[in-house]
């Protein structure tokens, strides 16, 4: 079978179309014929070895291969159908359209790949195609799971710094469900998709600082790795809500001081990418609540440029690869 490879750290040019062996699924798992995946920031980042979060640098290079990647095949998120199942799999059926999350497994970047049945796969949205789906996964479970610790209520002023990237445009469509009024953070390019998905207001970070704005927030999701903690929570009203999706560990262990001392609350738990929040983010695009935004679909032959797309910024929503042809 066809996959992207890459057998050394490096720029984009590393991930290379090679013809590797197709798994066969153990008892427990199901080979799925892979469709579409999403190319994400974090695949840029362990393919190059470089991340904006600087302090699970050792413990992933551990994790990961110290002189090379351990699994060569990147991907965490997907769309496809079922091929065939192991003989303990009673969830899944040949031909079922699925999509989910493969974890620190990865393997989506390849044509077929075998998961176990107790991951998070749940039926694909029966209104959208695989590209599509293949971008909810991780941009939704990570929206869903801080915007649900938030406790949102109607009318309450929830700003999104990072708006226009997977978890941000999800975020939006998300805070609006949820009743909020929505300020999206961005650069200009990406308002008028930010206003269309719902956002209220929007700011061009390279015109203004919003933490300058002298308008304060019950709620901040923070995608924005070199964000200021202090003058994050500063722009917060009383009681109010910051929500960090790329925490350093200075801010982790400031979260803790700023929760218990003062009467704001700091989150940084990351998403357990649950099988139910998947489910109801399904639901969720069934009754038109919310949309899976692509930015650009590639061919699988074309990675090396999916990643580069991805590593430029200027993405509007995710992007994705189609393993659909080769």
């Amino acid at each position: 079978m066809k996959a992207v490879v890459y057998r050394k750290y490096g720029p984009p040019d590393v991930l290379q179309l090679k013809e590797i062996e197709k798994p066969t699924p153990k008892d427990d798992e199901i080979l799925i014929k892979v469709h579409a995946a999403e190319v994400t920031k974090s695949d840029c980042e362990m393919r190059s070895f470089k991340f904006a979060v600087k302090w699970f640098w050792l413990p992933l290079r551990i994790a990961l291969g110290l002189t090379k990647p351990r699994r060569q095949v990147l991907g965490g998120y997907f769309a496809g159908e079922v091929e065939s199942v192991g003989k303990n799999v009673s969830k899944f059926n040949k031909g079922d359209q699925v999509f989910g999350c493969a974890g620190l497994r990865m393997g989506c970047y390849s044509e077929y790949m075998t998961l176990p049945d107790s991951y998070t796969i749940v039926p694909k949205p029966s209104n959208i195609n695989f590209e599509a789906a293949a971008a909810v996964p991780l941009g939704g479970l990570n929206a869903l799971h801080f915007l649900k610790k938030a406790n949102i209520r109607n009318g309450e002023k929830v700003l999104i710094n990072g708006a226009g990237g997977s978890i941000g445009t999800f975020g939006v469509m998300i805070a609006k469900e949820m009743g909020a009024e929505v300020t999206a953070v961005d650069c200009t390019i990406k308002e008028e998709m930010l206003r269309r998905i719902g956002a209220d207001h929007f700011f061009d970070y390279t015109k203004e600082d919003f933490t300058k704005s002298g308008k304060t927030y019950d709620v901040i999701f923070d995608m924005v790795a070199g964000s200021s903690y202090s003058e994050c929570v500063k722009t917060l009203e009383p009681k109010g809500r910051y929500l960090m999706a790329n925490p350093r560990l200075s801010d982790m262990l400031r979260s803790f001081l700023s929760s218990k001392f003062t009467d704001k609350t700091v989150t940084f738990a990351f998403a357990g990418e649950k099988e139910e929040e998947l489910l109801a983010l399904k639901e969720m695009i069934e009754d038109g609540k919310i949309e899976a935004i692509v930015d650009k679909i590639y061919p699988i032959e074309q990675a090396a440029e999916s990643h580069r797309r991805v590593e430029t910024e200027q993405r509007l929503g995710p992007v994705v690869l189609s393993l659909g042809k080769f």
